[in-house]
């Protein structure tokens, strides 16, 4: 398990909706410092927060932050990107790569980067990676691989860093009510309710956080022949 209380949180993606309320909630759980990471920072109200500029996709720009902040004891990777429309096929050669980019390398190669900070630590440190319930359910086409593989890569650095005492967590949601889903007329998830249930289970020690009834009906149904989460085959 991982007490915020006391803890240096490094949170992606801090000026969206989702990764605002992981700022606003580990300064609550009185973490010692916050350090929210965007392409281009805003200002905070709070001392605690020490706004930083990161570039997920750029190498460089992730060696400049963890040399800035080397005392980080929660990795929180939250940004993410996602295309107009779903599909694989239809996209470009560069919609492909900023999605690879943004949702995939970005998180695994910042989780590399912290890996020996946490792991001197010797207990007490996590890594926080956001998946998605399109982990398990390709309807979203490209967005879908990049969480698919992001959640495949948690799991193994789950296993590598275990020994370390690093607590590796998955989060998978449906749709969370932020700009990102606007358009959508479906059920959403609150993202203070989001960033409380996965800071709860922070805390308690778990390994995945199954944010809503979607995921937990989607990660069900993987056990199920293939027609059953994928009607559309079965009518062919």
């Amino acid at each position: 398990m991982t007490d915020i209380t006391g803890s240096v949180v490094l949170v992606t993606g801090a000026n969206g909706g989702i990764g605002t309320r992981f700022v606003e909630a580990a300064l609550a759980r009185g973490a010692a410092k916050v350090y929210a990471t965007a392409r281009t920072p805003r200002t905070w109200d709070d001392e605690r927060v020490v706004p930083l500029t990161l570039d997920v996709t750029d190498p460089a720009s992730i060696a400049a932050v963890v040399e800035a902040a080397p005392d980080v004891t929660v990795l929180i990777n939250n940004a993410g990107a996602n295309t107009p429309t779903p599909g694989i096929l239809s996209h470009t050669d560069d919609e492909i790569r900023a999605n690879v980019e943004t949702n995939f390398f970005g998180p695994l190669f910042l989780a590399r980067a912290y890996a020996p900070l946490l792991s001197a630590h010797g207990g007490g440190t996590a890594i926080v990676d956001i998946h998605s319930a399109l982990s398990w359910f390709a309807v979203a086409g490209i967005y879908s691989a990049t969480k698919a593989a992001l959640w495949s890569a948690t799991n193994s650095l789950r296993l590598e860093l275990q020994p370390a005492g690093v607590q590796v967590v998955g989060v998978h949601v449906g749709y969370v009510d932020t700009a990102m889903a606007a358009g959508v007329t479906d059920a959403k998830t609150d993202p203070a309710t989001l960033v409380a249930d996965v800071l709860d289970a922070l805390e308690a020690g778990e390994h995945e956080v199954l944010a809503d009834e979607t995921s937990r009906q989607v990660k069900a149904g993987l056990s199920a022949p293939l027609e059953a989460l994928y009607p559309q085959l079965a009518a062919r």
